[in-house]
């Protein structure tokens, strides 16, 4: 099956693989963004999956062949941070952007395609206390009302909007426990009841009734580590895919499914395990037993049977901010030597 691997990273940009990871090759010459480059969000078109978009440190970047060619779009945040950018699965046009530290955190919004902005209307804190600059990290959209969006910040809270992005209500008052405004992650169920889960530095958070009161669990008492990361469902819409770790960088890091909508969580097995936090998780958009995931300190680990092995890949990268599995071959021409797996 045709399938490029893209890595984000902070510090040599875009690093993409249309072998399998046999090789790798990093962005070329003569890109909006260097080759060594801070990435830190990557995502793509629900219907041309060579088309994606890379949130980087001088702005939103977009490609059209799956990475080999890029474009810095022209927005009122260009030279900024980009720490999250999310494209509405059934709307193409609808982009959602987040801005954070060293720039001001801000959430931004498109409905056609990225050639005019709005700035959300949205008080977002200029500092805090575990970062000092919040970074915009979480946005979800709700795949049964187009109109339900979702953003969090760490640290700076969890917002809600109910009518496509014109107004926002913040919420994690309703949460539990401290650091509870230190969001990482949300996910929308689909075709559920108004389930929600939203993963905090120290918690995991669920609502079934779209945000009204929420239950949680610690992630000490039920996986044995403290900190909460990155948070996937699967093309199937039937498994989550949550990362837990012992800190960030860390030391450790486990991977957890759930088929039970957060109820309940099982354990994946791994040939190497993490030596730090799994920083970013994704799922091959057009088969659910495909994910991939890259860790705080480069290690990047892939699964072809829906989690219950991952295969740590032969080569380690800069610290990897994003991932993404793509299905479709990128046309890859190495402007330099590429890096091949020698190994037998």
């Amino acid at each position: 099956m045709e399938s490029t691997y893209i890595v984000a990273t902070a510090g040599q940009g875009v690093i993409r693989s249309a072998d399998h990871g046999k090789t790798w090759h990093r962005t070329g010459l003569n890109q909006p963004f260097a080759f060594d480059a801070i990435v830190r969000s990557l995502d793509s078109d629900p219907v041309n999956a060579a088309m994606i978009y890379a949130g980087t440190d001088i702005g939103l970047c977009r490609s059209s062949d799956a990475g080999s060619n890029w474009e810095l779009i022209d927005s009122p945040f260009s030279g900024q941070t980009v720490w999250k950018v999310a494209v509405d699965p059934k709307n193409a046009d609808r982009i959602l952007v987040g801005t954070g530290a060293p720039s001001r955190a801000n959430l931004w919004r498109t409905l056609d395609g990225g050639r005019n902005w709005t700035r959300a209307n949205v008080d977002i804190p200029e500092f805090c206390g575990g970062v000092h600059r919040p970074r915009l990290l979480a946005i979800a959209y709700d795949p049964n009302d187009p109109q339900r969006l979702w953003f969090g910040l760490e640290e700076g809270g969890l917002f809600l909007s109910r009518d496509g992005g014109d107004d926002w209500q913040r919420i994690d008052d309703r949460l539990l426990w401290d650091f509870r405004s230190d969001i990482h992650a949300i996910t929308v169920l689909p075709d559920s009841d108004n389930t929600v889960v939203v993963v905090a530095v120290n918690a995991i958070y669920t609502t079934r009734n779209g945000g009204d009161t929420w239950e949680g669990r610690l992630a000490q008492d039920t996986f044995g580590l403290y900190y909460a990361r990155a948070l996937v469902v699967a093309p199937d819409a039937t498994t989550l895919y949550l990362s837990v770790s012992d800190g960030t960088p860390g030391t450790t890091s486990r991977v957890y499914t759930s088929a039970d909508e957060a109820k309940t969580w099982n354990p994946c097995s791994f040939s190497d395990e993490p030596t730090s936090c799994i920083w970013a998780l994704r799922a091959n958009s057009h088969d659910a037993s495909k994910l991939i995931g890259g860790t705080k300190y480069g290690e990047l680990f892939l699964t072809h049977d829906g989690g219950k092995v991952w295969r740590k890949e032969w080569r380690s990268f800069s610290e990897i901010t994003d991932v993404l599995w793509l299905p479709v071959r990128a046309n890859i021409t190495a402007s330099h030597k590429s890096l091949v797996n020698t190994r037998v």
